[in-house]
């Protein structure tokens, strides 16, 4: 699909699309009671888990296809306009804070540049120009991964990032929330999350954008899992750069070990306030750099240091 130049062929393609249609049923939600909108907006976000179920083994495979080349040093880079491409920011923004991940690991591209995140940059997302932009001043190589975003699968911005990453032999992921999408069919990997008509007609801020931020949140969480980034459901690589986040380094090392408060203390400091390392000293018995040794040999990955290191992993 092609985008249409003609402001006549572009309203006839949207009043074709999910994500656009109208609802007469909600014509007159302006005169409700305010308790009733919300109860209508909160029924209509209860169906989001349910649309993202139904497409668990695209995401699935997407995850694994991610994970094998981030694990040979590939990067994971999302591209979008609008508020896809803020949620794909948003998303990779958080990787640094939570996993210890360089920022270039993975990385947010919106149409626009950062000023779009919070102001509209007119006529940004109908250039795929631009997306090819964007992408070279990364250098992509076939390692990396992008992921197009776009609720109505057609913004030209999300179709040529993945159309291009693909010339460059990099993995491409479409990510929408409409059937039979252009995006979808560019990419290696297409996930459409359809959720259906908006509250609000077209405003795919709403259910649609819950959808792919549920599904941002997996491609990257269960990335970083596979890629040892965590010890069960502890965030071992968080990178403790406030109070909060010190404070929870603490308490991540005492439950992976059952370690006593000064236990704790002389480990992560010995480890540099690094949890990860922390909790291998704690539980191998071994000294900070014998861990750091251990753990680098490992690839990073706590339970195969332990095995390495002698310590039978109970968990």
């Amino acid at each position: 699909m092609t985008s249409p130049s003609n402001p006549r062929d572009l309203r006839a393609e949207l009043e074709t699309l999910t994500t656009e249609a109208f609802r007469p049923e909600l014509a007159e939600i302006d005169r409700l009671p305010t308790l009733d909108i919300a109860r209508l907006m909160n029924g209509e976000d209860a169906a989001v888990p349910t649309a993202v179920a139904q497409r668990l083994p695209q995401i699935a495979a997407a995850i694994d296809a991610i994970a094998e080349r981030m694990a040979r040093g590939g990067r994971l880079v999302y591209a979008g306009a609008g508020t896809a491409g803020r949620l794909g920011v948003l998303d990779a923004s958080e990787c640094p804070p939570t996993f210890n991940t360089d920022p270039s690991q993975v990385v947010g591209l919106i149409a626009g540049g950062p000023e779009a995140m919070v102001v509209s940059v007119e006529g940004a997302e109908d250039s795929k120009d631009l997306a090819r932009t964007d992408l070279d001043a990364l250098a992509l190589t076939p390692t990396d991964t992008v992921v197009g975003i776009s609720a109505s699968g057609r913004t030209p911005y999300a179709i040529g990032a993945v159309e291009h990453a693909r010339k460059q032999g990099a993995l491409t992921i479409g990510l929408s929330c409409n059937p039979d999408s252009a995006l979808a069919a560019a990419a290696e990997h297409g996930i459409e999350i359809v959720v259906g008509p908006e509250l609000l007609t077209g405003s795919t801020r709403l259910k649609a954008g819950t959808a792919q931020k549920l599904v941002l949140n997996m491609l990257s969480t269960i990335t970083m899992i596979r890629l040892g980034k965590t010890y069960g459901n502890l965030m071992v690589d968080v990178r403790a750069s406030n109070d909060k986040l010190r404070a929870r380094s603490r308490r991540i090392v005492a439950l992976a070990t059952g370690a006593d408060d000064a236990d704790i203390e002389r480990a992560l400091t010995e480890a540099g306030g690094e949890v990860k390392t922390a909790i291998l000293i704690l539980l191998a018995d071994v000294d900070g750099p014998t861990a750091n040794g251990l753990l680098d040999a490992a690839d990073g990955r706590l339970r195969a240091a332990m095995s390495a290191g002698g310590r039978t992993d109970g968990r």
